[in-house]
Parts: C-alpha cells; structure tokens; sequence
C-alpha cells in the first residue's frame, strides 16, 4: 500500500509520524473520511471545503491549495490501483514541543490513507442494526462545535466502547439537554407519519456529508425532512429509523434500547433512500 505523505508517496511500512507531533500529543489536527465508489470521489469538493472550515475553525493554516490537495487524493486511490475505497485525508497541526502551544508547530503534516473499510457486517444492511442509547453525552456546542471534524474522537470512543458494553454496535449519544445528538460516528434519521426528520448541529450533530446528500435526495423522492429536536421516545415509536455517515454509508435501525422500531425490519422510505443513495455515488463527485 501506498500511503501519500507530506508530498510523498511512501510504502505502508515507512508511513511515519514524529512522536513531537501535535497530533498525536494532543489530538490537534483535522480530518476528513471520503468514499471513492467505481472510480468516483463522492463529493470531493464537500470534503474538501469542510476541512478547509475545520482547519480555519482551529487556526490551523493549511498551505495547500485545494487543487494540490485533490490531486493528492486522486492520485493515492491511483498509486493503490483502487476503484473502491475509503480515504482517510489527515491534517495535523505538526512537530512542536511538549506543550500545548500550536503557534510553536511551524510546519503542518498531511497524510493519505486509501484503503477498504468494514463498520458492520453485511447482514447488518439487510437486516438492520440493534442499537442502544449510552450514558456518555455529546460534547455541548458551546465547548466544543461539532462542525469541527478534529483528530480528538475521545467523546465518541468512550461511547463506543460503552455501545459494545452493553452488546450493541453502536450507541445513540444525547447531549446535555437529553436530546439526540448523533451516534459515535453516524448522523440520526427517523421517520415519523411520512417525513423524514433528523437532530440539527446545534444539538451535537455533525454537518455529515451523506447527511447533506439525504436532504437532496428527500426532495428528489417527494419526501418532506426536517431538523428538528428528537428524544429517545421520538426514536423509539419512529416507524422507521436510519445512520448515515461516510464509513457507514446508510444503515437501517431495527431496534433501539430493546424496542422494536416500526415493524422490526427496515421500511419503504429506507429502501427508496438507499437506491437514491447507490445513483447518487456514481456520479457526484470527482473521477480519479
């Protein structure tokens, strides 16, 4: 495997980060998870403005064009002989010293990683996801803007480990105010009596990608959606409930803290969702 490096292309084995790097010590850095699907970056652009936001939001100066930063991007799917993929594009803050300050990092470091991803088994996209709501809470937007997509996941991984505590894949996570905010790495959708509805960014969630993509494609199938607050009582007597994320692409929810969803089985507007979904990946985004 061939991993793009700081301007490089490096063998898998000598994909190499100093231990002074801040994003390591600290978690200071940015980050984005693309799809390449039969050739085609989804939504390159997307990703890419969205770091560059992330980047700005932490004063991170990127010194990159988005030109050299998609070209890199194309080039590692090509270097790897891969027409499926997921990519994991990396921007630390870079080598410092043992203290916290970022203006002591002169020089950024930029990773990319393409290679296959596997969140759940298959027949968990047939069948459905058995989930559970977890008692850690999504970091408040005041202290931290989920919009942000930073290197520190510590808040998500702690409720993922409780997920698989409690014999789940995957957890549910309400913010301060007991409402839902996303799962561990997954925006929350529920379908309630026709329309789609889903948790806003003010409540925790992130600004997903696939998100976005689901809100075109509602408008295309003639479905009305919404953001709006959602508690777990919401999820609960859903008639249909569903993720999306880039790694997890769109998973069905057939239960949630034991509690059956709808008819137990994944629904009709899922399904149409989906098939949208599967057009949509083919030709959005950038040919490598």
């Amino acid at each position: 495997m061939k991993i793009y490096l700081d301007g490089k292309f490096v063998d898998q084995a000598d994909a190499k980060v100093s231990v002074f790097d801040h994003g390591l010590l600290y978690g200071d850095g940015v980050f984005e998870g693309i799809r390449l699907y039969q050739g085609n970056i989804f939504r390159l652009e997307e990703h890419l403005e969205r770091l560059e936001y992330s980047a700005k939001a932490i004063l991170l100066k990127m010194p990159w064009t988005r030109k050299e930063i998609s070209d890199a991007t194309c080039e590692t799917c090509r270097q790897n002989n891969l027409a499926d993929a997921y990519i994991r594009l990396v921007v630390t803050r870079g080598v410092g010293d043992l203290g916290l300050s970022p203006w002591l990092c002169p020089k950024p470091s930029i990773f990319i990683i393409a290679d296959k991803i596997a969140l759940y088994p298959e027949e968990c996209y047939i069948k459905g996801l058995e989930i559970v709501t977890v008692p850690t809470r999504r970091l408040n937007p005041a202290a931290f803007s989920p919009a942000i997509k930073s290197l520190n996941y510590l808040n998500n991984i702690l409720a993922k480990i409780e997920a698989r505590q409690f014999g789940a894949r995957e957890a549910i996570m309400l913010n301060d105010q007991g409402y839902v905010a996303e799962c561990t790495g997954d925006n929350v959708f529920i379908v309630h009596k026709g329309e789609i509805i889903t948790p806003s960014a003010t409540q925790g969630a992130l600004k997903g990608i696939t998100r976005g993509a689901v809100f075109d494609i509602a408008k295309e199938i003639g479905v009305p959606i919404r953001e709006d607050n959602l508690t777990r009582y919401d999820v609960w007597n859903a008639n249909e409930v569903f993720l999306t994320g880039t790694a997890a692409e769109t998973i069905p929810i057939t239960k949630l803290d034991g509690r059956e969803i709808g008819d137990g089985k994944p629904g009709p507007v899922f399904a149409k969702v989906l098939a949208a979904f599967h057009k949509r990946v083919l030709t959005e985004g950038t040919r490598i």
